[in-house]
């Protein structure tokens, strides 16, 4: 087959989408938009209402959806869901390939993994890193982990719905890497609506305040990349120069951040999270080196 028959049976191959949330939709659509006839099976029927309007066709059963297509894609809230719905199906999935974008663990995605190999799936992980109104444009990509023939059999397939950025074999590695970047993500959100809430005490309105704390979140990654060409490689070094920032000075603010909440009646949950890196960082210490040391105790809590 040449290049240019490949692409064709690429784009026309048959896929399933089983999870009909706002993102299994927005896949099914961009899948569809692309010319591939998309089968769905979601618990509430009615969830498909739309994108079998868009042209998608309805599966009666789990089973039936997965016989549907040599590709099958799981878009729901764990994998516990996962198993909820195909267990009835298990005797449909020999020869078939799983790819299963739903949030879990990286211990859960593995043993998932292992539980299609017994039945003779293939199995990848994915992690979609945009909103499901991204899905289908420039902004999105997707991480995506597993057996690297089984990711290059599919990934033409794939690359419409966002970007894809293959990490490796471990099925677990686009799990962990998903849940690093909502580490990130979970954790700005809290620290802007906490910020939010400390600038609300003076009678301050979000509407007035939340611009100007996105512009400082936006501006994070810029500060980081202005202290190193690349930013990371002192630290797989195990470097941590003092010059720009050190542990005492970060540890002074993240204690003032303290005060200044407790003094307006606020949480404390996440300036006392981060207040705690820093005072372990100076008890071993580290106060005149770089912020970047308080990695140590979160490697290492004990």
């Amino acid at each position: 087959m040449n290049e240019r028959q490949n692409l064709t049976t690429s784009r026309n191959s048959a896929v399933t989408v089983i999870g009909l949330g706002p993102m299994g939709q927005a896949m099914t659509r961009t899948l569809l938009a692309v010319g591939h006839p998309v089968t769905v099976w979601n618990r509430t029927a009615a969830r498909a209402d739309g994108v079998v309007a868009d042209g998608a066709k309805f599966a009666a059963a789990p089973g039936e959806a997965v016989e549907a297509s040599d590709l099958v894609l799981l878009s729901l809230t764990d994998y516990q869901a996962m198993y909820d719905i195909l267990d009835s199906a298990t005797a449909s999935l020999a020869g078939r390939t799983l790819v299963n974008l739903s949030s879990d663990t990286p211990d859960r995605t593995r043993t998932a993994a292992a539980w299609a190999a017994g039945h003779g799936a293939a199995f990848l992980t994915g992690g979609v890193m945009v909103p499901a109104p991204m899905v289908g444009t420039e902004a999105a990509h997707i991480y995506y982990s597993g057996p690297d023939q089984v990711w290059e059999n599919h990934r033409a397939v794939l690359a419409p719905l966002g970007t894809p950025k293959y990490l490796g074999e471990d099925p677990g590695l686009a799990q962990l890497m998903y849940q690093a970047q909502l580490a990130v993500f979970l954790t700005t959100l809290s620290a802007l609506m906490h910020a939010t809430a400390m600038l609300g005490t003076a009678g301050m309105k979000a509407g007035e305040t939340l611009p100007e704390l996105l512009s400082s979140a936006d501006s994070i990654g810029a500060i980081l990349r202005a202290g190193e060409d690349t930013p990371g490689v002192a630290l797989d070094a195990g470097e941590h120069p003092g010059d720009l920032s050190t542990v005492t000075m970060m540890g002074a603010t993240a204690d003032h951040i303290v005060e200044t909440s407790t003094s307006l009646g606020l949480d404390l949950a996440l300036p006392l999270a981060v207040q705690a890196h820093y005072r372990r960082a100076i008890e071993k210490g580290h106060g005149s080196d770089n912020w970047t040391r308080i990695i140590d105790s979160i490697r290492r809590p004990r």
